[in-house]
């Protein structure tokens, strides 16, 4: 079993039972809802980065240098840090996998947009499928509903997702909920939602969307640790 904490929009960490701490997607100092937490606080093995937009790296210069993490993202969003300095890093790139110190890492797609924030190309959005003693679990990005998350449940055995339900910009909860049945998922966990006006949920009937189709729905509040 791992450990959940959520940092509010689409940043989350995985603690994993060993103690490596999978950070993804920061973006809290610009965040409102998450002006409580201390990005400076924050410990990370690794940053994993789906895409190039703002409300997924605004933090994560600052943290990649001040922990020495290693960046896990797209060749083009690591050739852009890269550019800042940020050396410790490894591309990746859709449908390949490899093999870390702490389990598989495969660059899923996704299906949104990309740019940095400077303007500069981002590569193709993505996902995660992130493979564990622990289990394995599934990040599936800024994304519409999309077929291939059908074959992710063919293709691997997921314990637990982490799926964006903000709607307008993304998947809403209902979509979500048919790419976790079909990811074969029991258990999921929201992102994305809330933080800005057009993306703000109903939380209770999100749920029941979920559970419609046999999945749990966590909605864990921001600074909040979850097991998962």
């Amino acid at each position: 079993m791992s450990r959940l904490t959520y940092y509010g929009h689409a940043c989350f960490s995985i603690e994993l039972a060993d103690g490596t701490k999978l950070l993804f997607d920061p973006f809290i100092t610009p965040n409102e809802l998450a002006k409580e937490i201390d990005v400076d606080a924050i410990e990370a093995d690794y940053v994993l980065l789906t895409h190039g937009h703002a409300d997924h790296v605004a933090d994560a210069e600052s943290i990649l240098k001040r922990t020495g993490a290693t960046l896990i993202s797209n060749f083009e969003i690591v050739s852009w840090f890269g550019g800042k300095g940020i050396e410790n890093a490894h591309p990746m790139n859709h449908g390949g996998g490899f093999d870390f110190p702490f389990g598989r890492v495969t660059y899923v797609n996704a299906v949104h947009s990309s740019s940095l924030p400077d303007g500069s190309y981002g590569g193709n959005p993505g996902g995660f499928v992130v493979e564990t003693n622990d289990g394995s679990f599934y990040v599936s990005g800024d994304t519409a509903l999309h077929f291939d998350q059908k074959i992710l449940g063919e293709r691997f055995q997921l314990d637990f997702g982490v799926l964006c339900i903000g709607d307008n910009f993304t998947m809403g909860p209902a979509d979500a909920a048919l790419a976790a049945e079909w990811a074969g998922l029991k258990k999921a966990v929201g992102v994305h939602y809330d933080t800005f006006p057009p993306i703000k949920i109903d939380h209770e009937a999100a749920k029941g969307e979920f559970a419609q189709r046999g999945v749990e729905l966590l909605l864990p509040g921001i600074g909040e640790t979850v097991d998962v």
